[in-house]
């Protein structure tokens, strides 16, 4: 099943639907006379989201440093409101510091791209950090898909996802994690990257992942991580439990998908599904996610996959 691509055109005719309250300056994402960009920079996003006359509009957004969003779009129409994160800079140095916040209010539709991949620079001896709050409210659904995510040689991470969910309210998390740049030869064999992911459920704890990963250590190379692959993906699908028929499509298409490049797994947990991947290329973990996706998310959210525009460009 081919997944649509959004419309451009579409989403054009539903900008007038914002209602925002832009507290932010683009002055704060320009280098300013004196100031060295090697400074580590601070960076902050807040939004919120509401369902006002039958629309998903992003009604606040708090912005400090370079990180901002593009006017919503509304490819699917007026019920779903597609947000893109921009992060000017174009990658994370050594000790930068990174907070995004996103709340989706009762009943709202939400989805969250990026236009490109993440990056992750040399650590220069600072850490940097990346924290992401989310949350939505009663019946919201909230879709978190950003692009990849690349770890260079000799980064030092240190990233906390959190999530919050009320009642019956969906969200699907993917990430694409990426350590070394593959296609340039570089193997990520020295750095470190934290990272930890949970997601409550009306205050109760559903999912919880954490890792340390040293370059070059045995969790890089051992059955219990990465088993010495550069790129793992993870899909979370949470609001509603998957049909048992649904999870064996996408065990067996998803590693039709990955072939040799590595390998798959899809687990239909308590309280979320989860798809997995982890092998060497970053393509084939981006057709898994996307695939799985396009199966779910008409039996969680009601509604057909659409690619974000922005995975298309």
């Amino acid at each position: 099943m081919p997944l649509s691509t959004a419309s451009e055109e579409s989403s054009v005719q539903q900008q007038n639907l914002t209602v925002v309250s832009d507290r932010g300056s683009l002055r704060e994402v320009l280098p300013q006379p004196g100031v060295s960009c090697d400074k580590p920079l601070q960076a902050k996003l807040a939004l919120e989201f509401a369902h006002i006359d039958g629309a998903s509009r992003l009604v606040a957004r708090d912005h400090f440093g370079p990180l901002l969003v593009q006017k919503p779009l509304y490819p699917e129409g007026r019920e779903v409101c597609h947000a893109v994160i921009i992060h000017p800079p174009g990658g994370v140095v050594g000790g930068d510091q990174l907070e995004i916040s996103a709340n989706v209010g009762a009943t709202a539709k939400v989805q969250i791209t990026t236009p490109g991949a993440a990056k992750w620079y040399k650590a220069n001896g600072h850490t940097s950090h990346q924290k992401i709050t989310l949350s939505a409210g009663q019946g919201a659904a909230l879709e978190w898909v950003p692009q990849e995510t690349i770890f260079f040689n000799n980064a030092n991470v240190n990233i906390d996802h959190q999530v919050t969910l009320e009642n019956d309210a969906a969200y699907v998390g993917c990430e694409i994690l990426c350590f070394g740049r593959t296609a340039s030869g570089e193997t990520f064999n020295s750095g470190q990257v934290k990272q930890r992911t949970s997601i409550r459920r009306n205050g109760t704890m559903i999912w919880l992942e954490q890792i340390r990963l040293q370059g070059e250590s045995a969790a890089m190379h051992g059955p219990l991580a990465l088993s010495g692959k550069p790129v793992c993906a993870t899909l979370l699908v949470t609001g509603k439990p998957v049909p048992q028929a649904l999870i064996d499509v996408a065990r067996e298409e998803s590693a039709d998908i990955a072939g040799d490049s590595g390998q798959t797994g899809v687990s239909q947990l308590k309280a979320i599904t989860v798809v997995r991947y982890l092998g060497n290329s970053s393509e084939a973990a981006r057709h898994v996610m996307l695939r799985a996706w396009g199966l779910f998310r008409p039996e969680i959210l009601g509604r057909p996959a659409i690619v974000p525009r922005m995975w298309n460009t």
